[in-house]
């Protein structure tokens, strides 16, 4: 029995041995955890503490719209945009983007602006109609409805001037920002450099778009990619022959230089033959403010001194 228990002791031993090395490599492991943990801890907790405090800083440097007001008003376009028909959300999304995002909005934004003005409008309506003219409330109700479904097309009349107006930036800034770019190609620049430091120097529409292109250019898109994406988003007829003829111009090898010398003088031309039939319209536009204003200013000056000699005359 002794020889037995003796023999079985190495293996008791080796048992006991691997048994207290399994058990310090958990405390070693555990240990090691729990630093990484505590160290994770506090890079979260450092993390915290700056977020506060930069939203602390953040909070008094701005004003009470920008903090409530505005996130207000965005929450309530968003939820009433849920509710309005969606059948043209890919011509609103065109237009947005063609008016350069006013405000950052969405199609949802806009949609909700639709219904709120509607909404504004038709309670408007009815209430002068009701209360301060004396209408009965049926037909204030109907004028309330038709209100209302003016007050749905005012955004897009909204939309449709900043669209213009935007075009009209564009088309005004177009042949200074190709005399520029054809300045800095021909002093060695290429194009894409000459396009930032054009955006550098411009604070436009016409400079946010070529920013944008040439972001996408950065991200990997290819440039007649970048191109189309831009005329499409603008819009404009100068723009978009500049643009195809910059792509085709890529496409068979032509030198940039060449084209934007060609494309400058072209828009520039254009450009006076623009100016000179607008011109020419004037007369035509003037006609009846010279009719309603000047014409009767002109007649009481001249035959103002004769009409007491003409009644005395048919008088007596």
């Amino acid at each position: 029995m002794v020889a037995s228990y003796l023999n079985d002791f190495p293996f008791q031993i080796a048992l006991i041995s691997m048994l207290a090395g399994f058990a310090a490599f958990l405390l070693v492991y555990g240990l090691y955890k729990l630093r990484e943990y505590a160290l994770i801890r506090n890079r979260l907790d450092d993390y915290v503490e700056s977020a506060y405090e930069n939203l602390a800083e953040l909070e008094p440097s701005q004003s009470f719209s920008e903090r409530v007001v505005r996130p207000l008003f965005r929450s309530i376009l968003t939820n009433l945009g849920r509710y309005t028909p969606a059948g043209n959300l890919e011509l609103l999304r065109r237009q947005l983007m063609m008016a350069g995002n006013p405000g950052n909005m969405a199609v949802i934004d806009l949609l909700g602006l639709k219904m709120l003005s509607a909404i504004i409008t038709a309670f408007a309506v009815g209430f002068y109609t009701v209360t301060i003219r004396g209408t009965p409330i049926l037909s204030g109700a109907l004028f309330s409805v038709a209100g209302g479904l003016v007050g749905l097309y005012i955004p897009n009349y909204w939309l449709g001037s900043k669209i213009r107006k935007r075009k009209t930036e564009i088309s005004k800034a177009l042949p200074n920002a190709l005399d520029m770019l054809t300045t800095m190609v021909d002093a060695g620049l290429g194009f894409d450099i000459a396009l930032l430091r054009l955006c550098d120097k411009w604070d436009n529409p016409l400079s946010h778009e070529f920013e944008r292109a040439v972001s996408e250019m950065h991200m990997g898109v290819q440039r007649a990619e970048a191109l189309r994406h831009m005329s499409e988003r603008v819009d404009v007829p100068e723009l978009s022959t500049f643009t195809a003829v910059l792509i085709q111009a890529d496409q068979l090898g032509i030198s940039v230089s060449k084209i934007l010398h060609t494309q400058s003088e072209q828009i520039r031309l254009r450009r006076r033959q623009w100016v000179e039939e607008i011109a020419a319209t004037m007369p035509l536009k003037m006609m009846p403010i010279i009719i309603l204003f000047i014409f009767p200013a002109l007649f009481a000056v001249i035959l103002g001194p004769a009409v007491p000699g003409m009644l005395a005359a048919f008088g007596s």
